[in-house]
């Protein structure tokens, strides 16, 4: 089956406490992931937490790149989801991680949009 799309959802830990910590360092990996991966970046939103800890997003063409971190944990939470051929998110992972100094990533791959039976959902009555 192949589907619309992959979405890879990475646990990323041993990494590097300082870079977790590190706004634009995370922004810079994550794009560079995204180009890696051979995605057309979009946009980019990154915030950082006080006292620690960095979200962001990676907008591609193909679809997102998602990441949370705990610095205190030396943990990453990725998301790499990615539509059609051209892309290959587990590029984007192996990226992630090795920029990350991580010493362990474990990920599962998710097909989207497996289109063969869809199922009607009916609306429950609360009455």
């Amino acid at each position: 089956m192949k589907g619309l799309g992959r979405h890879i959802l990475a646990e990323i830990y041993d990494c590097k406490l300082e870079v977790l910590n590190d706004k634009e360092y995370i922004e810079k990996v994550m794009v560079e992931s995204a180009l890696k991966a051979g995605a057309e970046v979009r946009e980019v939103a990154f915030h950082k937490f006080s006292p620690q800890g960095v979200s962001g997003v990676v907008i591609i063409s193909e679809s997102h790149l998602t990441i949370h971190t705990w610095p205190e944990f030396g943990y990453a939470a990725v998301d790499v989801f990615t539509c059609g051929d051209t892309v290959n998110p587990w590029d984007a992972c192996n990226y992630m991680t090795e920029f990350l100094g991580a010493k362990n990533m474990t990920a599962t791959e998710v097909k989207r949009g497996i289109i063969e039976n869809p199922v009607s959902v009916k609306k429950v009555s609360n009455e």
